[in-house]
């Protein structure tokens, strides 16, 4: 019997176990990077790695305060200031701040805490809650989100909030990862859109877009 072993066999992992590899070898590879120079937002906070935060570029900061904008132009007409949610992603609060007043960021990292009353902590992990933002509950027109996983249960739950806050006609954008488009439908009901955000730092995932409306229509001419 023959019990020798050719070390030349391939070997697939299994999706989800390849993912988490992939987020690792990810965050290993800036880590390494951030120990000789940091990207920092607006607000003068440099990302956390430990905290999976990596900052949008300009471009990509511009594009989305201009849907903020466009939205925020189409609400005054009805007499209402848009109410905007920033989930985990604060390297957009100074591009909205500058468009609506009503603006509040959900971050982890209480850093953030330094821009006063629009700082809400928020942990997508508390999201079973029963009384979880309830403080919240249904007061958005627009959610802009870009949860710190490319999981399911990240996705899922990121769902579970975006449905407590959202109010019936609020327009939800989701930046992420190419890999989780099927949990964004599942979750979120949002389609993928042409749009990439792009970062500061050049991440190794694909990134894409998520929107239950049209995202792609409202940066017609600035893609």
């Amino acid at each position: 019997m023959d019990n020798s072993h050719d070390d030349s066999e391939d070997y697939q992992l299994p999706a989800d176990t390849l993912l988490v590899l992939q987020e690792f070898l990810r965050e290993k590879e800036l880590r390494e990077k951030a120990e000789t120079t940091g990207v920092t937002n607006s607000a003068g906070i440099e990302e956390n790695w430990q905290l999976s935060q990596f900052w949008y570029n300009e471009n990509t900061k511009e594009k989305l305060a201009s849907v903020v904008d466009s939205l925020h132009k189409k609400c005054q007409t009805t007499e209402n200031d848009l109410r905007v949610a920033l989930l985990c992603c604060p390297s957009l609060y100074n591009h909205v701040k500058k468009i609506t007043e009503n603006v509040t960021l959900f971050e982890f990292d209480e850093r953030f805490a330094s821009i006063g009353s629009d700082f809400h902590h928020f942990d997508y992990k508390q999201a079973l809650e029963e009384t979880y933002l309830d403080d919240s509950k249904e007061c958005f027109d627009l959610i802009i989100a870009d949860p710190p996983f490319l999981s399911e249960e990240c996705i899922e739950k990121i769902g579970i909030v975006v449905q407590k806050i959202a109010k019936n006609d609020c327009k939800t954008i989701l930046c992420s990862g190419y890999a989780v488009r099927d949990w964004a439908k599942k979750f979120l009901h949002l389609d993928l859109c042409k749009f990439e955000p792009e970062h500061e730092r050049n991440l190794g995932n694909q990134f894409s877009s998520y929107a239950n409306f049209d995202l792609d229509g409202e940066l017609a001419g600035k893609m």
